[in-house]
């Protein structure tokens, strides 16, 4: 045998197992845009700025005169009652739009980018609030809104229960103010009672849920000596460059794998690779597995889908759980979001599974912002009694600030009070219920709605293709019902709505949807699918593309 064959040999024996797990690794992402990171950075650096002129914004799908006529009618009628009802909260949006990065981005991006332009120019939507009576907004001009945007998952229990647990930390901590370094005597009734609640033996303070994402991965980094992340597709986890490594991130993926949720091919992956600190889980990812979190900006054919299997769920949890523990990975419930939604012990106790570390946000804080991590005291522990200068540090100036710990307190008193106890008692039932109601009332009107819900937290699905299923949520606007910016990707009601209120905005919702398809924005070419306006779109990209080549080709000639 030559050099050069014994060689080749030995490389390809050294080799083989890399291969191999590139192989593995590969298998076990999600075949879509949302599983992989790199891809979808790709497109959209490639993807050419589409903007339709006024006549296509109507048009957009080839409707006929008559049905452009319409939606012409009804987009008027729309922004006129938008701006004559609310022209103070208007004028408050108007002084600092163009100051306030968070509205510049959220204004644009609330629709697809191809409308957003004669949207902006044609229709305000008002951003501000003045205050807050039981489940509804009212904005600065008196005009009451039904809250379904949860405040981004704070609002569990109903503002006014937030209000009072502000009201009770503020008047506690109020003796001490802003003394930071020291801690407030509350902190003595907060760490038990999150312990009992976790199941943890240990648990640190920060100022929000990302930040106590990233403590947690440093201590799962610090205690294996790994660098590697695993994160299911489509799962949120805050917004710094390790757990968010798709679009919207300039950084490269780096040390994240992004990987097929309720997949036999990701636990193999789990289980074999030797470089993999933790594994963060987001249980709201139960309710659309392996797809990014709704958004009506994103409706480009109203293919959206969702749905929850408790069960299934449940099992996959499970096994993650017992692969985590044999691989020696740190297993991380992240609950910022979902947390004390689903029940006192959350997630943890909601699917029977018990996480390594957990960690908190939003409504833990009691209406302040927070973000909690709690752990088993082998991952929790910041310091090596064997190498002194080795360390974890993780510190902020504002960690356990006395306000949010008091106000903390008030609200963990409140989980054990008879009202609690109630809305949990009745929660998965009566969520159920309502979801069934509201899909039987859908079927028998004849609209092309289906709602979707892991208990209270709720997308709104489609049972036609169509350009235009974005546009319902300003009819859902003027109909009194408060969206987030996803529009109708989330409804997060509060536990304390009553059965009256749902009623009530089942039935405004079905009003919207009425008038919706009145004005024609549910006209669809006959027998045109879903996949066919995919591609209709695909080929105005690419047109678009090759026009902005050939003016860069005419400028270098």
């Amino acid at each position: 045998m030559s050099w050069a064959a014994w060689g080749a040999g030995v490389a390809a024996v050294w080799a083989a197992p890399k291969v191999w797990q590139r192989a593995q690794l590969s298998r076990a992402k999600h075949r879509s845009l949302a599983g992989h990171s790199r891809l979808a950075k790709r497109l959209t650096r490639w993807m050419p700025s589409v903007s339709y002129d006024e006549t296509m914004f109507y048009a957009a799908d080839g409707a006929p005169a008559d049905v452009v006529a319409k939606r012409r009618s009804g987009f008027a009628r729309i922004a006129a009652s938008l701006a004559q009802r609310s022209p103070k909260t208007l004028a408050l949006s108007d002084a600092v739009k163009d100051a306030m990065a968070d509205m510049a981005l959220t204004s644009r991006y609330r629709v697809p980018f191809q409308f957003s332009a004669v949207l902006r120019q044609n229709l305000r939507l008002a951003s501000f609030w003045a205050r807050s009576e039981g489940v509804k907004l009212v904005d600065a001009d008196g005009q009451a809104f039904f809250d379904l945007t949860g405040s981004y998952g704070v609002n569990v229990f109903g503002l006014d229960f937030y209000k009072d647990t502000m009201a009770q930390g503020q008047d506690r901590a109020l003796a001490l103010g802003p003394v930071l370094g020291g801690y407030a005597p509350e902190l003595t009734e907060v760490v038990p009672a999150l312990l009992a609640i976790s199941g943890m033996d240990s648990v640190s303070f920060h100022m929000s849920g990302t930040e106590a994402v990233m403590q947690a991965v440093r201590l799962a980094r610090y205690h294996t000596g790994r660098k590697k992340i695993v994160r299911f597709t489509g799962a949120y986890h805050g917004w710094w460059d390790d757990v968010q490594p798709g679009p919207g991130n300039p950084m490269p993926p780096g040390h994240v794998y992004t990987l097929a949720d309720m997949s036999e091919r990701a636990l193999q992956v789990i289980a074999s690779r030797k470089d993999i600190a933790c594994v963060l889980v987001n249980p709201l990812q139960a309710l659309h597995p392996n797809q990014n979190a709704p958004s009506d900006s994103t409706l480009v054919d109203g293919s959206r889908r969702a749905g929850f299997d408790r069960a299934a769920y449940t099992q996959w949890l499970q096994q993650l759980r017992a692969v985590c523990t044999a691989a020696g990975v740190a297993l991380i419930m992240d609950e910022v979001f979902m947390g004390f939604r689903l029940g006192k012990q959350g997630a943890q106790g909601y699917f029977h599974v018990q996480a390594d570390m957990v960690c908190y946000g939003k409504t833990l804080g009691g209406g302040w912002p927070v973000g909690v991590v709690c752990g088993q005291a082998d991952w929790m522990r910041r310091y090596r009694e064997d190498k002194p200068a080795d360390i974890a540090f993780a510190r902020g100036t504002f960690n356990a600030h006395p306000g949010v710990i008091a106000s903390m307190a008030a609200f963990l008193a409140r989980l054990d009070t008879p009202e609690v106890a109630a809305m949990y008692a009745q929660a998965d039932a009566r969520w159920n219920q309502a979801l069934a109601q509201w899909n039987r009332r859908f079927e028998q009107e004849e609209l092309p709605l289906r709602v979707q819900g892991l208990q209270s937290v709720w997308t709104v699905t489609y049972t036609q293709p169509s350009r235009y299923h974005w546009m319902l949520q300003f009819y859902l606007r003027e109909a009194g019902l408060a969206l987030s910016w996803v529009g109708t990707g989330r409804f997060i009601f509060s536990l304390n709505y009553s059965d009256d209120e749902l009623h009530e905005v089942l039935e405004r919702v079905v009003r919207a949807a009425k008038a919706f398809a009145a004005d024609g924005w549910w006209w669809a070419p006959p027998g045109v699918s879903g996949q066919a306006m995919r591609r209709q779109v695909l080929r105005e990209l690419w047109q678009a593309k090759k026009a902005q080549w050939q003016a860069r080709w005419r400028i270098a000639s």
